[in-house]
């Protein structure tokens, strides 16, 4: 991480109290602008925060580096959404799971990614079964993460995840995702898990949660 400054980077919002608002969408997006009045209003949204677009252009600027103290900004952030949700990051017994969503100034339908239940690894999969008592929908969640994973983060086809889903449909005798059982999911996550591998010469998916976020 890289330079100096100042600047607010990291604006946070919960249900009845928001650093941002609507206007505010040059900074924040129009998703983290209208996240944040929707939280001033009243509304029931999950807490977060958003980094800023201006952040965006100072990695694309300084050669894919962060702005020095963007870190502990969004440190605090998580502290703080950990603290509304009662548990913490990374938590093995009660992980606390997040989503990660692009955002722009102006609409891109299409064009924006998002990563869902970022925070599940080997350890806090099985704690979100055992909070659920459902081992298949924690697995199932756990092989979503991975999916979206490697084709956002790591740049893997997405069809080779969809593709190896598919044959292991068939190889069973599954008709459609419902019939899949726990198992089922741990048996898909070994291949997606052999995908990243062979695709990324040896890498797989980072187990330290901290690692997924920052990717």
């Amino acid at each position: 991480m890289t330079a100096t400054s100042t600047a607010k980077r990291v604006y946070r919002f919960a249900q009845g109290a928001a650093d941002g608002n609507a206007e505010m969408r040059a900074l924040l997006g129009g998703k983290g602008a209208n996240l944040a009045q929707m939280c001033l209003i009243g509304l029931p949204v999950p807490p977060g925060f958003t980094i800023t677009t201006e952040v965006c252009g100072f990695y694309e600027h300084h050669d894919h580096s962060y702005p020095d103290g963007l870190g502990r900004e969004v440190d605090r952030a998580l502290e703080d959404i950990g603290r509304r949700a009662h548990t913490r990051f990374g938590d093995k017994s009660a992980p606390l799971l997040v989503s990660v969503r692009s955002g722009a100034a102006v609409s891109m339908p299409g064009m924006m990614d998002t990563i869902l239940n970022l925070g599940l690894n080997d350890d806090t999969v099985e704690s979100l079964a055992a909070q659920t008592q459902d081992r298949r929908f924690a697995y199932d969640c756990y092989r979503r993460l991975i999916e979206m994973y490697g084709d956002v983060v790591l740049g893997i086809d997405h069809a080779l995840f969809e593709d190896a889903l598919e044959h292991y449909k068939n190889r069973h005798d599954f008709a459609d995702d419902g019939e899949f059982a726990g198992q089922d999911w741990e048996a898909v996550i070994a291949l997606y898990q052999t995908i990243i591998a062979q695709q990324r010469d040896g890498e797989t998916f980072p187990q330290d949660v901290h690692e997924q976020l920052w990717g």
